[in-house]
């Protein structure tokens, strides 16, 4: 038992408790070590692991509806804000002194702030950047700039695809989503100085930046992507990689900790990484995500929910992480005393890139020309979800090649007005 357990074993009764995440990997080792939880507590977790698409409809349906189905939630960046601000979450301010809540990366801490009150505590956090198969830019006489451009990427990926041997010179998320392909897209259509709204949230989607983003992306991933690429998400990419597919990915920073393990990654040895590509500016090119721990208003054991929020956002959990795991595989992004440990610097030589990326990436300053809203790769009001999923299918059926990139996006725009005209943000 560690001391962050034997703190916990004072609940004062026995509860059972459902609890929704993603099925990503530091997810898969929270449910691991929770039997540890479990018997410190005596209370009991019922796990729903789902994909990343189908989790956010679930928890989404079910806190909306307050049909009271979870009593754990694995939420977004994204969502905690407008959930906390309409009552839909219990806050957690109170999980203890021994928590630590200082130690918690204060752009991270802020961003789950509303009015005051801690609406979710961080699992962890993320920006994105580019990993690349050092090996193979070596052997091709390639050197990878401390910030590549997309054209950079560009010749890149032509010199490193050899498809007699299963290798993509990039591989880039195609799966649809606000959360998937469109997690990716939104950075690289900030960069190429695009954005989402004008200041009167008229939509842009199909506008030059977007058009010019779009058709480099479809181009890529067809020259040099690998095949099925509309049905690559997060984890799928990461094995692609991992398995020695991808010369280069671009993509979130916690992709860092599995890639460089040589327990999970063929290429471990191999692997280097520099930060997210930029075009025209540098607004945006990194996005910035939390996956945190929440619990909604609904459920009835709040108490204990608490606890195990407490116990798998610790300083402690982190240590047990990386007592089972090894260093190299702690969550990632969310405490400093992580970054100030010698074992994590030592294991993890990617750590410094990571937090740099962090903290630099501006929520309030996404995109070259000024915007009405938040938020890098997504936009923060509550029918971004809605109109995200759209463009991203849109887009994906351009991948596909069922549609041009300017139908997709003619289609995108129209469908957009649509909504933001309902919604009443276009007067």
């Amino acid at each position: 038992m560690t001391a962050a357990t034997g703190a916990l074993a004072s609940t004062a009764s026995a509860e059972e408790l459902t609890i929704a995440t993603v099925n990503n990997a530091d997810m898969i080792v929270m449910q691991k070590l929770s039997p540890e939880w479990e018997k410190a507590t005596g209370n009991k977790l019922n796990w729903v692991v789902l994909e990343e698409n189908v989790l956010r409809q679930r928890v989404t349906t079910d806190i909306a509806t307050k049909s009271g189905q979870f009593d754990i939630l694995t939420i977004g960046g994204y969502e905690e804000p407008i959930w906390g601000k309409s009552g839909w979450l219990a806050s957690v301010d109170d999980l203890g002194d021994d928590y630590d809540y200082a130690d918690l990366l204060d752009p991270i801490k802020k961003g789950l702030t509303v009015d005051g009150k801690l609406y979710a505590v961080p699992f962890y956090t993320e920006s994105s950047f580019t990993l690349y198969r050092k090996d193979l830019f070596d052997a091709a006489g390639l050197t990878m700039p401390d910030q590549p451009t997309y054209d950079q990427i560009e010749q890149f990926a032509a010199k490193l695809t050899d498809t007699s041997k299963e290798q993509y010179g990039i591989c880039l998320r195609g799966k649809a989503g606000w959360g998937e392909n469109m997690a990716f897209l939104g950075t690289m259509i900030n960069t190429y100085g695009g954005r989402w709204f004008d200041m009167d949230w008229k939509p842009q989607i199909n506008s030059a930046p977007w058009k010019e983003a779009i058709a480099t992306y479809v181009d890529l991933m067809k020259k040099y992507g690998p095949p099925g690429a509309t049905s690559n998400g997060f984890n799928e990419n990461q094995a692609l990689f991992a398995t020695g597919h991808c010369a280069m990915w671009i993509d979130a920073t916690s992709a860092a900790g599995r890639v460089f393990d040589p327990k999970q990654s063929k290429v471990a040895d191999k692997v280097a990484f520099t930060r997210a590509p930029v075009q025209v500016t540098p607004n945006g090119a990194g996005w910035s995500w939390a996956w945190t721990l929440a619990i909604p208003a609904t459920s009835k054991k709040v108490d204990a929910a608490k606890s195990f929020l407490k116990w798998a956002t610790s300083k402690e959990y982190v240590k047990r992480v990386a007592a089972s795991e090894g260093w190299v595989a702690v969550p990632p992004g969310t405490r400093k005393s992580t970054y100030d440990n010698p074992d994590y610097q030592k294991a993890a030589p990617f750590a410094a890139t990571v937090l740099k990326s962090i903290m630099a990436a501006d929520p309030t300053k996404p995109t070259k020309d000024p915007v009405p809203y938040t938020g890098v790769q997504f936009v923060a009001i509550p029918e971004f979800q809605a109109f995200g999923t759209t463009v991203g299918q849109l887009i994906s059926s351009a991948l596909a090649g069922t549609q041009t990139v300017d139908q997709a996006l003619d289609s995108g725009q129209r469908q957009v007005e649509q909504i933001m005209t309902r919604a009443g943000y276009i007067k």
